[in-house]
């Protein structure tokens, strides 16, 4: 037993190797896992008493914990014997894929990553490029929701800063839970929108067993009570118009609820409007094309943001105008629903949802210019402030949430023209008090595509559609820079 043994150097090296992450992983890495995890359940109760509505347990469980909770899901896995039988493959090969389906989408949260480094972000991000303004909102109304309720904020999708703006506004209200589409999949995206609790879903994936898998990770997270945020539309708006629902998510949170078994989930509508979207050309051509393939080469975003920068350094940049975010009226899911099952009520449910949406967007003074400037002919400044005095006369007699900078009609006109000017999607002809403004002809879907955010909101409106240009127009309006 006390003999000498000689070993080469690489098989000592080898065993010491072995040895010192057994010993890590039995004695060490449990402790300072357990050490961290001490501090963050403490940071995260004191965060909570700061939040209107507190992150809940199910956001702060392990990640492994929640996928394996899924795969074994008794529901997952009746799709996974039906999937199997269908594919005819063994069982086993569709169980690992329905976990990898799991690992794609739950998230991997971070009240870290979240409220330390994510809301300082958005904030910066937000206030950078806007004025960003609260437009109507109801805060008795919001406070009166039982704390016990799962929130869903349901949002018209105007452009990607959407996410940005909202996470920040409701920052003090609590945790927002997103799901992202497959452009957030890409490196080093995928693990920052991961870590600030957003799930990844293939919106065009028709797959029975990766629809199921989802579904279960929506109610059981609706059920848990973490606040989510959604887009029924699905995706971003091609013509600016807050468009029907795809019920995909929402019925994912309607089948199967029932009151009093379950928590109630209350419905919150927020609307968003700007005064310029960044992507607003891509949008467009999208439209003109037909399809969703948005197709913006690198070089026009380096372009792009290479001017951003330098006008920055040269004290030369002017922000793009007004943001402004809206909450609507809350509707409770238990009270909706009545005595009608959750099938019943999901088309419904999908309309009335878009209605108070649209109900709220917020009126700023790009689309009022927008739409003046579409009628025919010309129009000089004075008809302009004329014409703006009326129609926001018209929007505020139906209920609508108007931002006038300054609370000087003449003055926000004066500021929706300048921004159309400085992009120069409107030219001006003459001098002096009678000189008229026009819209370039090739620009007529831009100012469309800002008009009719609002044309829901007055009758008085008259937006242009794609049908309505000569073909040349509708090319021009294809074509993005190179």
């Amino acid at each position: 037993m006390t003999r000498t043994v000689e070993l080469p150097l690489w098989l000592l090296i080898l065993i010491l190797a072995f040895a010192t992450v057994t010993f890590a992983s039995h004695f060490l890495f449990p402790s300072v896992r357990w050490f961290f995890r001490r501090r963050l359940e403490r940071a995260v109760a004191r965060l909570n008493e700061k939040l209107e509505r507190p992150i809940e347990p199910f956001k702060l469980a392990r990640r492994y914990d929640m996928v394996q909770r899924l795969s074994y899901d008794p529901e997952v896995a009746q799709a996974i014997a039906e999937h199997a039988h269908e594919e005819g493959i063994p069982e086993q090969v569709a169980f690992e894929k329905a976990q990898r389906y799991a690992r794609e989408i739950v998230p991997r949260f971070s009240a870290t990553a979240y409220f330390g480094f994510g809301i300082w972000v958005a904030k910066l991000l937000s206030r950078a490029f806007y004025r960003v303004r609260l437009g109507a909102f109801d805060e008795a109304r919001l406070r009166e929701i039982e704390p016990d309720a799962t929130v869903v904020f349901v949002m018209n999708h105007r452009s990607n800063m959407d996410y940005v703006l909202v996470t920040w506004l409701a920052a003090e209200r609590s945790h927002l839970s997103y799901a992202v589409g497959e452009w957030a999949r890409v490196w080093p995206l995928r693990g920052l929108i991961r870590s600030m609790g957003a799930f990844f879903i293939r919106r065009k994936s028709r797959n029975a067993l990766y629809r199921k898998v989802l579904a279960r990770y929506v109610r059981m997270a609706t059920d848990g009570g973490v606040t989510q945020a959604m887009f029924p539309e699905g995706g971003l708006s091609l013509n600016g118009t807050v468009g029907a629902p795809k019920l995909g998510l929402l019925s994912y949170i309607v089948q199967d609820f029932e009151p009093g078994k379950n928590r109630d989930v209350v419905f919150v509508p927020v609307a968003m409007n700007y005064d310029r979207v960044l992507e607003d050309r891509v949008l467009v051509a999208a439209d003109v094309s037909g399809h969703r393939k948005f197709g913006l080469r690198f070089k026009y975003v380096a372009r792009h943001v290479g001017r951003h920068v330098w006008q920055r350094l040269t004290g030369k940049f002017h922000r793009f105008g007004y943001a402004s975010v809206s909450f609507g009226a809350p509707l409770s899911l238990t009270a909706y629903l009545g005595d009608r099952t959750p099938n019943q009520i999901l088309i419904p449910l999908g309309k009335e949802l878009m209605s108070r949406i649209r109900a709220v967007v917020p009126v700023l003074p790009v689309p009022v210019v927008a739409a003046i400037l579409l009628e025919d002919g010309g129009h000089t400044r004075a008809q302009i402030e004329e014409r703006f005095e009326t129609l926001v006369a018209d929007m505020e007699s139906r209920g609508a949430h108007v931002h006038l900078p300054r609370g000087d009609m003449v003055y926000a006109a004066e500021v929706g023209l300048r921004l159309l000017l400085s992009r120069k999607l409107v030219v001006e002809y003459g001098d002096g008090p009678d000189a008229r403004y026009r819209v370039r002809p090739a620009d007529r879907l831009i100012l469309s595509y800002y008009a009719n955010s609002i044309a829901h909101l007055s009758d008085a409106i008259r937006t242009v559609q794609i049908s309505d240009l000569a073909p040349a127009e509708v090319a021009d309006a294809a074509v993005l820079p190179k």
